[in-house]
């Protein structure tokens, strides 16, 4: 008996000491994990933030010297995306019913683009797009990222907001093809006056500063109206209306869309439907035309955008083939950039572009991904002294080449005579 009690005794104290063992052990495996968990949780902030670098896109294609440069593109998400491109996480269920989700992790409501249309820039660089689907426009601001928005029902009425045109002291022209006509909003967002006379479905807008004249296609008119830029006073209306989109004769049009204006005050209309672009003087007469029908550049299918960059090179944005095309003065083809598709630098449902000149960008939307693209442009002069100091290295290495490989100088029979010794 006393036998069996002592072995009972024994075998209860291993076991015990066992279970302290294995305890001691999961303790041990926790706080190596935990240590573990610590320090890489540590190194992760401690790393630097992921920034995609967009430097390489260029076009054309080294080695030949960069005229446009890829820069940004602006859209959203479903979630919330901070600058190092990382979606913000979602907090468990049960911590939500708790309430013990902090501020940081809520989940925010983010600004979202359907279908950007028109697209212009103010004296600040803030970017504005209007977007009929969401019934706002938003203000991008690429130095701070801040976002700002005029919202249907709290700041005007925008049941279909389609252009923007932007003037020399920031006031904002929105247009509406419902309602007919065009809102104007001074630099403090602030609705001032409606522009109603002769419209029947206004698009896009351009202002030509030095004349003082605000341009308006109308493509149910199939017609540009041209209004007082301070007295919103309609002036007068170029091409003829009435005839269903059908009239194909210089100076008409047929379903006209963006406008732009150079620096000597000459209007470009993209004629879409006839797939060309116009050119008017102030007054309203006809100068030229440009385009045809055409799958590829240098031909348009369907143009939707116009621009012009501070050289006086013509951008225009093709619907159809999702492609920009520039053209010199002389309507020379210089380059075509896009293609269909959702990469940096492709299209897809291209509609609008605009020419920011103080800061030599340019700024497309799309609809079909909901975005904008920003590009630089390589002005003449840049791309001028860039050849030179391309130039000036080339010289440089070559003549450090030809001095390596020199070979070298014999001494002279002076240099080798001896002084007489004395």
């Amino acid at each position: 008996m006393n036998t069996f009690t002592t072995r009972r005794r024994r075998a209860g104290r291993i076991a015990t000491a066992t279970a302290l063992l294995l305890a001691f052990a999961l303790a041990s495996a926790v706080c190596a994990f935990a240590e573990k968990k610590k320090k890489k949780d540590d190194a992760s902030q401690k790393q630097p933030p992921k920034v995609i670098d967009y430097s390489y896109i260029v076009w054309p294609n080294p080695p030949a010297i960069a005229r446009i440069r890829y820069m940004n593109w602006y859209a959203s998400d479903k979630q919330v995306r901070n600058v190092e491109g990382k979606v913000q996480k979602k907090s468990k269920w049960m911590d939500r019913l708790a309430g013990t989700q902090t501020q940081e992790e809520v989940p925010k409501l983010p600004f979202s683009l359907v279908e950007p249309n028109g697209v212009v820039v103010d004296s600040k660089g803030k970017i504005y797009t209007a977007d009929h689907k969401v019934g706002a426009v938003f203000i991008f601001d690429p130095e701070t990222k801040d976002i700002d928005m005029l919202k249907h029902g709290k700041d005007g009425n925008f049941p279909h907001i389609i252009g923007l045109a932007i003037d020399d002291n920031d006031r904002l022209f929105i247009s509406d093809n419902i309602l007919r006509h065009v809102l104007v909003y001074n630099a403090q967002h602030k609705a001032e006056e409606v522009i109603t006379e002769g419209m029947v479905a206004p698009t896009d807008m351009a202002i030509d500063s030095k004349n003082r004249l605000l341009y308006v296609s109308d493509v149910e008119l199939d017609q540009v109206l041209v209004y007082d830029a301070d007295s919103f006073k309609l002036l007068r209306k170029i091409g003829t209306t009435g005839h269903h989109h059908e009239l194909t004769t210089p100076g008409d049009f047929a379903k006209p869309q963006g406008l732009a204006v150079d620096q000597e005050g000459n209007l470009y209309v993209c004629d879409m439907m006839n797939n060309r672009i116009e050119v008017f003087d102030a007054d309203g007469t006809f100068i030229k035309a440009y385009g045809k029908n055409g799958d590829a550049p240098p031909n348009f299918a369907r143009p939707k955008g116009v621009a012009i960059d501070s050289d006086g090179h013509i951008w225009v944005a093709d619907g159809v083939q999702d492609k920009v095309q520039v053209f010199n003065k002389d309507w020379q083809l210089l380059i075509a950039i896009g293609g269909h598709g959702l990469a940096p630098g492709q299209f897809s449902g291209l509609v609008k572009i605009t020419s920011d000149n103080k800061n030599n960008r340019i700024i497309t939307s799309e609809i079909y991904p909901g975005r904008l693209q920003a590009f630089r442009y390589i002005t003449d002069a840049e791309a001028e002294q860039l050849k030179k100091e391309r130039e000036q290295q080339r010289m440089n290495k070559t003549g450090a080449e030809q001095k390596e490989a020199a070979p070298a100088q014999p001494q002279s029979a002076t240099q080798n005579q001896q002084p007489p010794s004395k």
